[in-house]
C-alpha cells in the first residue's frame, strides 16, 4: 500500500462464528489485526485470475510436474520455453522421484502469453499438473507501456 494514500474505514457484519474462526486464524498466522488480514485477503482476491485483465503486465510462477521419461517431453518443454524467453526470468528443476521433475518457472509479462505459455505446457503428454500463480499485477504497465521486445534468434539452439 502506498503510504500516502489514505485508509478508508467501513464496517463489516458478519456471523459471530465466523467472526471467531478468522480470529484464531489471525492468530495462528501472526497478524496483529483484522485490518491487516482482510487487506491480505482483498489482494489475494484481485489476484484471482477472473480479476485479472489480460492486456496488463504481471509476475508470478508457473508451476509444473511432469514425467521426464515421456518420448522427447523434455526437449519439447526446452523448446517452448525459449519461444517464451521474453516472459521467463528463471527456471527451478528438482528431480522428485525417477521419473516425475517438478518445475517453477518465474514468468513475467503480458497475462495473455502467460496464460498461453501455461496452457502449452498443460496440455502436452506427459505434464500431470501445469498452474499459472499470479502473484504480482504492475498497475502502472499496459501491454503497450511495459511489454520490452528484445531479439534473440533461438533457432537450432538445443540443449543435450
Amino acid at each position: 500500500m502506498n503510504e500516502k494514500e489514505a485508509l478508508v474505514r467501513f464496517g463489516i457484519s458478519m456471523p459471530q462464528s465466523l467472526i471467531e474462526q478468522f480470529d484464531a486464524m489471525l492468530v495462528s498466522q501472526g497478524y496483529d489485526n483484522r485490518s491487516e488480514a482482510v487487506r491480505d485477503l482483498v489482494r489475494r482476491a484481485l489476484l484471482a485470475p477472473g480479476h485479472i485483465q489480460t492486456e496488463q503486465m504481471a509476475a508470478g510462477t508457473i508451476v509444473l510436474v511432469y514425467d521426464h521419461h515421456v518420448s522427447d517431453l523434455p526437449m519439447v518443454l526446452t523448446d517452448l520455453q525459449h519461444q517464451y524467453h521474453q516472459e521467463i526470468n528463471s527456471n527451478l528443476h528438482i528431480h522428485l522421484n525417477h521419473n516425475q521433475c517438478l518445475e517453477v518457472i518465474v514468468v513475467r509479462g503480458i497475462v495473455s502469453r502467460l496464460r498461453d505459455l501455461q496452457q502449452r505446457i498443460q496440455v502436452l503428454k506427459g505434464v500431470s499438473y501445469a498452474e499459472l500463480s499470479v502473484t504480482h499485477v504492475d498497475e502502472s504497465d499496459t501491454a503497450v507501456h511495459g511489454h520490452h521486445h528484445h531479439d534473440h534468434d533461438h533457432d537450432g539452439h538445443h540443449h543435450n
